[in-house]
């Protein structure tokens, strides 16, 4: 089953005089439970089409579609809500609450909503990612690995329909990268979780079911790997 899908999105924007292409017709979609890599150099656009795809950029033109539901169409005010409960995203900066401790963190989206925290659930998943002993310290208190993971949790947590991700190893070295992304690719099987990784590391993108690649502001392969 589809669960995203993307139509001749475009993004353009003026530099000077020039007109700078950084998506020119990019059309995509991802099967429900699917672990999807989009690879490029830098520059490509793969941020630029990871961030429309999670609503945080608006394209010049196309379509973005999340579950059947057309997010180019939303407010500003009705994608927040969207994108809190509806996608789960996973930075390179982690982008912890520095004053909160690692359980604040995972639940902040859930509380945000004025929602109770379905507290099975959050424990599978602290569980899962070995979170146990670190409830209640503070994100400087953790590794690079272990605030990733619960950056992982946090976008887990509030059940999205997809979590976008993006270069989330870039700031790891390279055994803790394979940790974490082990990790992504164990809890999106376990959770029948769709996630769409942005990376620009072919060996790292080896570990999800499919490879985009992307160039120039436009895909130039699509593959099972």
């Amino acid at each position: 089953m589809e669960i995203l899908r993307a139509e001749n999105v475009k993004k353009y924007y003026m530099m000077g005089e020039n007109i700078v292409k950084a998506l020119d017709g990019v059309s995509l979609n991802v099967e429900r439970g699917e672990f999807v890599s989009i690879v490029g150099s830098s520059g490509s656009g793969k941020s630029t089409l990871l961030h429309i795809l999670g609503g945080l950029d608006v394209a010049t033109e196309g379509k973005v579609e999340i579950s059947n539901i057309d997010i180019s169409k939303m407010s500003s005010d009705e994608l927040t809500i969207f994108r809190r409960r509806k996608i789960g995203f996973v930075f390179q900066n982690y982008n912890l609450v520095p004053l909160m401790n690692v359980y604040e963190n995972i639940v902040l989206p859930i509380q945000l909503d004025g929602i109770k925290p379905d507290e099975m659930f959050i424990s599978e998943i602290i569980r899962l990612l070995g979170l146990e002993e670190k409830m209640y310290a503070m994100p400087n208190q953790l590794s690079g690995g272990q605030q990733q993971r619960v950056a992982l949790a946090r976008a887990l947590a509030t059940k999205p329909a997809i979590i976008l991700a993006d270069e989330p190893t870039g700031n790891l070295d390279s055994k803790t990268s394979q940790d974490v992304l082990g990790l992504i690719k164990m809890t999106s099987k376990k959770f029948c979780q769709t996630v769409v990784m942005i990376t620009h590391n072919d060996e790292i993108a080896q570990m999800s079911d499919r490879i985009i690649r992307i160039e120039d502001g436009k895909i130039y392969g699509d593959n099972m790997v």
